[in-house]
């Protein structure tokens, strides 16, 4: 391992002073700052790090990560962290973007946490990546820097190094550090992932004001510009699937004789940013309907009431000669649209969320409606219950769910449905998830959980869910049955000045994404090696090695697998899932 040997010299040697301010002595005995694993989640508190060092190892096409640690004896003023090109004899990595981590509250416990569920002193997590030009890092607190560095599709194999210079001040002296860092690309790329993934996201009033400092109107200049972001931000991070709801979206007027005219142009602008940004896919056709009541209530449709100054949405059941007349009228003109706009192939429809079996016959006789109104029609549902069997054509069951019922999701499999997955407030205990007081590994393996039981999507309902303050407490509670949202739950971003932050969660389940494809890539020559590599990460749906060091080791592992020739004298270089 000569390289990572030359890297650890170097580090060494990596404090430097800047105008002679300060002494590296007395810098060195003041301040450290060295590299971590950018999977390890440090706290402010964290006082004693596990050395690593500065190296990642990259497809072409995916993203490298890095993060270091700052922390002082002193106060530390117009903290400065910049990354120069990173470069190898053959080429360059320009794009790198750093960013400090931030740290937000989980206030609030939730039932049957997982026994390797990780504590913070104070009840703050680190989460947010916010990029700004510099930071104050108060004495005896602990601040990471990250750093994304993107590895494009086209880039030459081979090493690159580039360098890590921190500036800033202590008390009136300043200083400056440098430290290496290294991404070995392989001659393996990635390009258009295949698994299906989709965050539900939202637009509402409250989340534009967060972004904006001011109330946004829909459908304004600056409704479509937050619109046109967040369809960026999802494509940055591998989402191909959108929510989108033309039931919500349209725009509706009656006729003299009192039937209905539909507008679908919000739809179809909102429609076109995201197949413009590289989003779609797939479109997910937004509820029809929900719940009359409580979580154990029949199901009822959502029906526009249009008045002369206004137009409201009302529950109504299918019983209703008001609901009937509507989506009589509504999912014929959806259908011929979709048609018409050559979207019908890649559009599936969610009708009503969850159904379980105290509600399932309602599901039911909704889902036989709309399905005569129109048959090519595909059907997806979050759902808990297996008596919808001949309605979805699409099945998402919580991740628990699919694991007590596999034998049963495998036989629809057989049959000619997909089965995704989704997590959502749920599973808890040793399951999985994204929640924030989680190991970070645990959100990224949630893809090797796709690949390992051939699970072709993954979805999770909060995006941008944010509350009033989403810096502040992360952990919310549900009014009705007083249901703790985990911390993180309900979104995986957080809002900017005019953008949206990322998190180190999605960083780790960008990451999982691009493993799920280097496992397919891998399964196509090395069948054997593949699967064995995701039993020693995933040893059962709610049992896994979360060993990080054990982790890296596999990952190289299939990078330098899918670098050689295969047994047929094929070299596996391209994922062809495009």
């Amino acid at each position: 391992m000569r390289l990572l040997t030359v890297v650890f010299t170097l580090m060494l040697g990596g404090l430097l002073t800047r105008c002679g301010s300060i002494s590296q002595k007395d810098l060195e005995e003041i301040v450290v700052i060295q590299p971590v694993d950018p999977l390890e989640k440090i706290f402010r508190e964290t006082s004693v790090f596990k050395t690593t060092e500065p190296v990642a190892h990259a497809a072409k096409g995916e993203h490298a990560t890095f993060q270091f640690v700052i922390r002082s004896q002193q106060n530390i003023s117009s903290l400065n962290c910049r990354v120069s090109p990173l470069r190898s004899d053959k080429d360059t990595l320009s794009d790198v973007k750093t960013g400090y981590v931030g740290y937000v509250r989980v206030g609030r416990n939730y039932p049957l946490q997982a026994r390797d569920r990780i504590t913070s002193p104070s009840g703050f997590y680190p989460d947010p990546i916010v990029q700004k030009e510099n930071v104050k890092v108060p004495a005896d607190q602990t601040q990471p820097v990250w750093i994304t560095v993107t590895v494009p599709a086209d880039a030459a194999e081979g090493l690159y190094t580039g360098e890590l210079t921190v500036t800033g001040t202590l008390g009136k002296k300043d200083f400056e550090t440098r430290l290496p860092l290294q991404v070995q690309v392989y001659p393996v790329k990635i390009e258009k992932t295949s698994l299906w993934v989709t965050n539900w996201f939202t637009s509402r009033p409250g989340n534009l004001k967060l972004m904006y400092g001011e109330d946004v109107k829909p459908y304004s200049e600056k409704y479509w510009e937050y619109t046109s972001m967040l369809a960026r931000k999802m494509a940055e991070y591998r989402q191909n699937v959108a929510l989108i709801s033309p039931l919500q979206l349209s725009t509706y007027t009656l006729t003299g004789d009192g039937k209905y005219n539909i507008d679908f142009s919000n739809f179809d602008k909102t429609v076109e940013i995201f197949i413009r940004e590289n989003v779609i896919g797939r479109i997910e056709g937004g509820h029809i309907g929900g719940r009359e009541a409580g979580w154990l209530s029949n199901f009822v449709l959502t029906v526009p009431v249009v008045e002369p100054d206004t137009v409201y949405f009302r529950p109504m059941p299918l019983s209703s000669d008001s609901a009937k007349a509507f989506y009589q009228t509504f999912i014929p003109a959806l259908n011929n649209h979709l048609v018409e706009k050559g979207w019908d192939k890649i559009y599936m429809q969610h009708l009503m969320d969850e159904p379980i079996p105290e509600n399932v016959e309602t599901y039911i006789q909704i889902a036989n409606f709309v399905r005569k109104l129109a048959p090519d029609l595909k059907f997806v549902e979050a759902c808990h219950s297996r008596d919808v069997k001949n309605t979805i054509n699409v099945w998402v069951p919580q991740l628990d769910y699919l694991n007590s019922d596999f034998e049963f999701y495998q036989e629809r499999a057989k049959a000619g449905d997909e089965v995704w997955f989704y997590t959502c407030v749920n599973p808890r205990g040793e399951y999985a998830n994204r929640f924030i007081d989680l190991p970070l590994l645990k959100t990224r393996i949630l893809h090797w959980i796709n690949f390992k039981y051939d699970i072709p999507g993954y979805l999770h309902w909060g995006f941008n869910k944010w509350n009033e303050n989403p810096y502040n407490e992360t952990a919310t509670i549900q009014v009705e049955g007083g249901n703790v949202l985990p911390g993180g739950d309900a979104w995986i971003v957080y809002p900017g000045d005019k953008k949206f932050n990322s998190s180190v969660r999605l960083e780790a389940m960008r990451d999982g994404i691009v493993d799920y494809e280097l496992l397919k890539m891998l399964k196509t020559s090395y069948p054997e090696e593949a699967a064995e590599l995701a039993r020693q990460v995933v040893y059962r749906f709610d049992h896994y090695d979360i060993n990080i060091e054990a982790f890296r080791e596999k990952r190289r592992k299939i990078l330098s697998l899918l670098s050689t020739e295969a047994p047929a004298g094929k070299k596996i270089l391209v994922n062809q899932n495009k």
